[in-house]
């Protein structure tokens, strides 16, 4: 697996200075899964009370580790919880080797820190069809266990790291009459981004006190909202996992709080941008907004089509305004359109109405807009009231050379 050695352009200044969380510690280590000399396996225990939550991929040919999450996941107790996650190796299309491999890391974080097994959830990620060497993972249990630190949080996002080029994070303070809450949240992600679930590695932490029921809506509301509308090359992963853990340690009860909900949207919005800024060889930032549909459903599945067409991301990749390929892509997406209806704007230029390229556009006017690094495209079908906005980034060159020797 090739090694990047550049940052995204589309990258933060800096990786947030994160919230401790009270109740989760983390710890990071170097154990030479499938990278040499870097951090590559993370590990969180959470205190007990913790509730867990999830969302995972829908991918009929998903990893063990998802499988495994899947089943333990509603499981309510009390004794605490702990995740472990591995960069490098996805442990997916490894038959019963990659059960095996889940449950003898499970078995091992779960004595090391006294847990039921039930409460030890696993992520792998990287190379789909080769056996996880999980002996490395689980020689390094030790060092894991006697390092743990409420403040380990920055390390662990550089450990789940693949083709990132960078580490990400996103936090949010909420202040109530009965005290402050943290909601902090770690993200990987760079191709393979198509959700049908949440998307890549995500972990949320917040030392809010909530029922499982209550979040697992909550988040399960907000993912398609954020996690699942984004995309960046159309390929759904078989490892996309999501998981909330409230360890309810501040004492602050934050069921039906609106401020709680909106600063956990913020959260989870943030990373998901965060993952297409990332997106393999990007330099631009790209929202697709699409009003006026039949259905709400059918504006994400235009929205989605735009998002995902090579032809409008290529395109956008060399600053062509070619509203041509847009037109093309709503026309093929499958959902109601009607021609001499559609307006089409980049940014704030009308550049197409009524079926026919607007009197007022220049060719100069939307090349000018292209060379922005964010840009939004906007169309409204005239059709009814649905909506949808999702985000994604242009297809470069870049993206060809990352994948073509993604296993080198």
């Amino acid at each position: 697996m090739a090694e990047i050695s550049h940052v995204s352009p589309l990258a933060p200044g800096t990786f947030p200075e994160l919230p401790e969380i009270k109740g989760a510690r983390f710890a990071s280590v170097a154990a030479g899964v499938k990278y040499s000399d870097r951090l590559d396996v993370m590990l969180a225990h959470l205190a007990p009370g913790t509730v867990m939550t999830g969302v995972f991929t829908k991918s009929a040919t998903r990893s063990a580790a998802v499988l495994d999450c899947q089943e333990k996941i509603g499981v309510d107790n009390d004794k605490g919880a702990a995740i472990l996650v591995n960069a490098g190796n996805a442990n997916a299309f490894t038959g019963k080797n990659g059960v095996s491999a889940t449950k003898a890391v499970t078995n091992a974080v779960a004595k090391a820190l006294q847990l039921p097994e039930n409460r030890v959830f696993s992520s792998s990620t990287g190379v789909i069809g080769e056996p996880l060497p999980h002996d490395r993972i689980t020689s390094k249990l030790a060092e894991l266990t006697n390092t743990l630190s409420e403040d380990g949080l920055a390390s662990a996002a550089e450990a789940i790291r693949t083709t990132d080029t960078f580490s990400k994070g996103a936090y949010r303070t909420i202040f109530t009459p009965n005290g402050p809450v943290k909601i902090a949240g770690i993200a990987k992600g760079s191709g393979m981004i198509a959700p049908d679930m949440a998307t890549m590695l995500v972990y949320i932490f917040t030392d809010g006190k909530i029922a499982r029921p209550a979040l697992q809506a909550m988040l399960s509301d907000l993912n398609e909202k954020t996690f699942n509308s984004i995309t960046v090359d159309s390929d759904t992963s078989t490892s996309d996992t999501l998981l909330l853990a409230a360890t309810g340690q501040s004492g602050v009860d934050v069921e039906g709080d609106d401020k709680f909900r909106d600063a956990l949207h913020q959260v989870m919005l943030e990373l998901a941008h965060l993952v297409v800024r990332d997106g393999e060889g990007a330099t631009k930032f790209v929202e697709i907004e699409v009003t006026g549909a039949a259905s709400s459903p059918d504006a994400r599945t235009h929205a989605l089509a735009i998002a995902n067409s090579p032809l409008v991301k290529t395109a956008i990749a060399g600053e062509d305004p070619n509203w041509g390929r847009v037109v093309m892509a709503i026309g093929k997406s499958g959902a109601g359109a009607d021609r001499d209806r559609l307006t089409i704007r980049f940014g704030d230029i009308l550049v197409a109405e009524a079926g026919w390229v607007s009197p007022s556009y220049t060719e100069e006017a939307g090349a000018q807009y292209m060379t922005n690094e964010t840009i939004k495209i906007s169309v409204d079908l005239g059709l009814g009231e649905g909506l949808s906005t999702v985000w994604t980034c242009d297809l470069t060159h870049g993206y060809i050379t990352i994948n073509a020797d993604y296993r080198s």
